[in-house]
């Protein structure tokens, strides 16, 4: 298990005694991958087996250990990571220390995956652009899954994908931790900002470089995907351009790049060449702007990325616009609930960092002459949040605040100043009947927290319909 090809690493799980950290999907999906391709897989997690997995488990040839790690754990040949479990953890350090490899989830599902991958990351929008990468694939007829971060984990597919499907991958930094061979055939990175931070020794340039090993292995055949206007992105994408002979395809609002799509005339212009060293040909106008079913900033450099995706896997540009024009984007991403006296409920649950939250009220109009504006439900577990990029927006066009959580002195005493009103809530269920109170026609209601939400809730996914079930009772 020494032998650094995919292939090899891939041969070397036959008998091989492989430790899986962490009993959450991507862990529980890494285990029995191993199994069926005839490893010895031993899941260790330090919790309870809340749910009964242990019988099922070892019906499909997984052993497993709940509620702490053994001494067997270390027993291996091999270490496979869950995104959830971070490089710190004492066992991990312990493995490493004892020189057994570690990978990644998804570093492990790639050995066996014979199709071609597309991968999406960045702080923010990789939901919403996997989503409608999907979308475009499904309105093209073409195989396809999509899973990583969203949805599935890679290891329930990646051993029964045939040459032709392609598999779409949401991918997190965690998930980028351990790669070693790992090389998608399109690999988009969206934008680099401040989060996870606590997980990176609060360290910024640590979380980006775990972004960064999304491009470590492509190869000049491979699409490097990259946001023009996001100066971190930019910099690392030239460099390696300039180092392996790459050719950068960018998306841009603010440039028109040699090679990529951006916006001209409030239209949609694509520059891509067939394959990434190709010559580029004239300029194709796609559609128009006013168009795309996202509105806002943030999703058009979402729909400019997936329009990249789509050319690199030969869509036709009337596919193209067909899906962009109809996508009816993701759950608990600007999500509308409900109006309710003239009240609009929005549920934003996945804004998860202070980036999330910046795009999300840039959607939204400043504070009108009749009143009109946004009541911000914001807080939960704070992750060294500096919040000091939202005070123009807040003060702009916020009339409320609504803090909650651990977070939410930090939240108030950031924000709080900059909205003619604020108030603390003990639980969302009373921020809800505060912005309730606070809120006239004509007003948004935006739960966008900008913090993680395991103070309160499982993920945000629970506490965004913890949120609607809460709204719809209004």
């Amino acid at each position: 298990m020494t032998t650094r090809t995919r292939e090899e690493l891939a041969a070397g799980v036959r008998g091989a005694r492989v430790t899986v950290v962490g009993a959450q999907r991507s862990g529980v999906a890494a285990a029995r991958l191993l199994a069926r391709q005839g490893a010895v897989p031993l899941l260790t997690e330090r919790g309870p087996d809340a749910d009964g997995s242990a019988e099922s488990l070892a019906r499909a040839g997984v052993r497993s250990e709940f509620g702490g790690h053994t001494a067997r754990a270390l027993d291996a040949d091999v270490v496979v990571i869950s995104p959830g479990v971070p490089t710190t953890a004492p066992l991990i350090q312990q493995a490493l220390r004892q020189g057994l490899p570690v990978y990644s989830e998804i570093e492990v599902a790639s050995w066996f995956c014979r199709g071609p991958i597309v991968a999406i990351t960045g702080s923010n929008g990789k939901t919403t652009t996997t989503s409608l990468v999907g979308h475009l694939f499904a309105t093209a007829g073409r195989p396809h899954v999509v899973a990583g971060n969203i949805g599935y984990a890679f290891s329930d597919y990646a051993d029964d994908v045939a040459d032709d499907t392609v598999v779409i991958l949401e991918v997190s930094s965690f998930q980028l931790d351990h790669v070693a061979t790992f090389r998608p055939h399109v690999a988009v990175l969206l934008n680099i900002t401040p989060d996870h931070l606590d997980r990176y020794g609060h360290s910024f340039e640590a979380y980006a470089e775990a972004k960064f090993r999304l491009w470590e292995r492509l190869a000049p055949t491979d699409w490097l995907v990259a946001s023009a206007d996001d100066p971190v992105v930019a910099a690392r994408a030239e460099a390696l351009a300039a180092a392996r002979g790459l050719a950068p395809v960018w998306f841009s609002q603010q440039t028109e790049p040699a090679r990529g799509a951006f916006v001209r005339d409030g239209q949609v212009v694509l520059r891509l060449p067939s394959s990434p060293l190709a010559v580029v040909p004239p300029d194709e106008t796609l559609m128009n702007t006013s168009e795309l079913a996202l509105t806002g900033r943030h999703n058009l450099y979402n729909s400019l990325a997936a329009a990249i995706v789509a050319r690199a896997m030969e869509i036709r540009s009337d596919v193209v616009r067909e899906s962009l024009t109809s996508f009816e984007g993701v759950p608990h991403r600007l999500e509308k609930v409900r109006t309710v006296d003239g009240v609009a409920w929005v549920n934003d649950s996945k804004a998860t960092n202070v980036n999330a939250v910046w795009y999300a009220l840039e959607s939204f109009a400043p504070i009108g002459a009749d009143g009109a504006g946004v009541i911000l439900i914001a807080g939960g577990r704070d992750k060294g949040n500096d919040y000091g990029p939202l005070e123009r927006l807040v003060a702009e066009r916020v009339k409320g605040v609504v803090a909650i959580g651990e977070g939410a002195e930090a939240v108030e005493a950031a924000l709080g100043a900059h909205a003619p009103h604020s108030v603390r809530a003990g639980s969302l269920e009373e921020a809800v009947q505060l912005a309730h109170l606070m809120a006239t026609p004509g007003d948004t209601v935006l739960l966008s927290p900008a913090c993680a939400s395991f103070d309160m809730f499982d993920d945000y996914e629970h506490r965004g319909e913890v949120f609607k079930s809460l709204v719809h009772a209004l």
